[in-house]
């Protein structure tokens, strides 16, 4: 599984990159994205749900946040 830090970077900045870094990924693929408490754990999950990507868990670890999806077809 795939792991993208995105901890420390702002909205909507950090759902731009996300998205980027699916690009480069296959349908289907299990990813994880860390996320930061506050506007980026409410606006990046939401935002990649739209996009149809499939949302798998979402739980806190330390701190931060860590969203699990698989990637939506093209």
């Amino acid at each position: 599984m795939q792991t993208v830090d995105l901890r420390g970077v702002t909205c909507p900045t950090n759902f731009v990159m996300a998205k980027l870094e699916l690009e480069d990924i296959e349908a289907g693929t299990t990813v994880e994205f860390l996320l930061d408490d506050g506007e980026p754990v409410k606006n990046v999950p939401r935002s990649l749900k739209d996009e149809g990507h499939k949302l798998l868990g979402l739980h806190e670890r330390e701190g931060y946040y860590v969203l699990t999806l698989e990637k939506g077809e093209e």
